[in-house]
């Protein structure tokens, strides 16, 4: 008899490369949420409606954005867009306003 488990399709497995991608994703995920929150600190921006407004978004997928617990592909381009929107400097984004701000990421 078969087990219910057994009738689940299987995840595929993550290469190596896929793997580094996506350890470097989560990363600079942590990095750019830990920015756009401390520039938003920093400007007294804390209702999830101001921090929306702040980041051009509804305010449920803003707080969603800034709390979230688990990785999701496209946070670093949102975050990204946030950090741009907010004219912070972040290292490695194309989008990023060179030289707007006094926030910066260490290299």
């Amino acid at each position: 008899m078969n087990s219910p488990l057994s009738d689940l399709p299987t995840k595929p497995k993550l290469t190596a490369e896929d793997r580094r991608q996506r350890d470097a994703d989560r990363l600079q995920t942590i990095r750019l949420r830990m920015l756009v929150g401390q520039a938003l600190h920093d400007r007294g921006i804390k209702t999830p409606a101001a921090i929306g407004a702040a980041i051009g978004m509804p305010a449920a997928e803003a707080t969603k954005l800034m709390t979230g617990k688990q990785w999701r592909a496209g946070d670093v381009a949102l975050l990204e867009a946030a950090a741009t929107k907010l004219r912070l400097q972040v290292p490695g984004c194309a989008a990023s306003l060179n030289g707007t701000t006094h926030h910066q990421t260490k290299k």
